[in-house]
């Protein structure tokens, strides 16, 4: 802790937290739900108090966060690190729960990742996967490519006949677009088809198909990732585009409200900043130790520096990866790309498989333990 003498509250709906990172694993067969879960006990010994509940709005008035059971909590300061939510109402016939739990989304690690698990197992072999990828920006930009890696390594082991199908609303792969294709070619030829340009604007729930804009594709297990905004308690902090909120990058303190920090990927990101754990990950350390500058009447580091590395898992052993430096530009007051920093793997190896772990397992007792 940066500082003893400062509180912290953390609102946390769930008894335990669940990783996005390596949750594809689960699918592909390769991890269980478990290997994924972590308690939030670490924070607890290092004087944090969990307080397990639903933060429904923030009271800027009296500066309170109302909680679900109805009471509130004063605060200074309060950090938000929302995620996301998603946007029904471009694919209409989605717009209720029973809808939403047949088609899953599993883009938030937990039951959903399960569920589209067993979907998977009932699926008979010579049956079609199909995973319809939204127009960018989304959370973690190569997450769909390598989950169709990860699906795609489970119908080579277990249903040969069976076939992944993206249909991804970009014009191309978003990230490590080269790695992944040669993966595909390579790893799972015959297994995977890549349809680019194909916007999901409906889904026929019953029917099992993706409408798009021009046609409609059948499947037996239907995988939708729906256009996606920041999560619902940062509603009244979003201020572009209808769906991302902005923020100071010094403090991360939202442009809409005074005392007010946003984290992760709700954020309108900077320029070839991307929306990944390592990322938030990075927000977080910047915006604790400028929340307790602030809070002791000091001034916050004038020139942060964030590091981001994504890993993407093709097999249960092949990984590749992406990374980037961020430096806080104070001319244009954001941050930016380092020139000539960052890259891609040149190739997919078992090493980066093991980094892949590695990395997991640091960032989960970083932020947990």
């Amino acid at each position: 802790m940066l500082d003893p003498a400062i509180d912290v509250v953390l609102v946390e709906a769930n008894e335990a937290f669940v990783s996005c990172p390596i949750s594809n694993m689960v699918l592909g067969g390769f991890k269980t739900m478990a290997d994924i879960t972590r308690p939030y006990t670490g924070l607890e010994r290092r004087g944090v108090r969990v307080v397990r509940d639903t933060a429904t709005a923030i009271d800027m008035e009296k500066k309170q966060v109302r909680l679900a059971r109805g009471d509130a909590l004063a605060f200074d300061r309060v950090i938000l690190s929302p995620g996301i939510d998603f946007m029904w109402e471009a694919l209409p016939a989605m717009g209720n729960a029973d809808a939403q739990g047949q088609v899953l989304h599993a883009w938030k690690a937990g039951p959903q990742t399960a569920q589209l698990r067993r979907q998977l197992e009932a699926m008979p072999d010579g049956g079609v996967y199909v995973l319809s990828v939204p127009e960018a920006p989304y959370r973690c930009p190569p997450g769909p490519y390598e989950r169709a890696c990860q699906v795609a390594a489970y119908f080579k082991a277990r249903k040969p006949k069976s076939k992944v199908l993206v249909l991804d609303a970009n014009a191309d792969v978003t990230s490590k677009g080269p790695l992944f294709k040669k993966a595909w070619a390579d790893l799972y030829k015959g297994l995977i088809e890549f349809r680019p340009n194909s916007k999901a604007v409906d889904v026929d729930v019953r029917g099992r198909a993706v409408k798009l804009e021009f046609d409609e594709v059948r499947g037996d297990v239907l995988n939708v990732l729906p256009p996606m905004k920041a999560g619902g308690i940062a509603a009244p902090f979003i201020t572009a585009n209808r769906r991302w909120c902005e923020v100071d990058w010094l403090t991360y303190e939202s442009k809409a409200a005074k005392g007010v920090h946003i984290l992760g990927d709700s954020l309108q990101i900077a320029p070839a900043m991307p929306k990944s754990g390592s990322m938030a990950n990075g927000h977080a350390k910047v915006c604790a130790a400028a929340v307790v500058a602030l809070l002791n009447g000091e001034a916050p580091n004038p020139s942060p520096t964030l590091i981001n590395t994504c890993y993407s898992m093709v097999s249960d052993k092949l990984a590749v990866h992406v990374t980037s430096v961020h430096k806080y530009d104070e001319r244009d007051r954001t941050m930016k790309a380092v020139p000539g920093s960052g890259g891609v793997s040149a190739a997919m190896n078992e090493a980066e498989g093991a980094y892949t772990m590695n990395w997991a397992a640091n960032i989960w007792a970083d932020a947990l333990s």
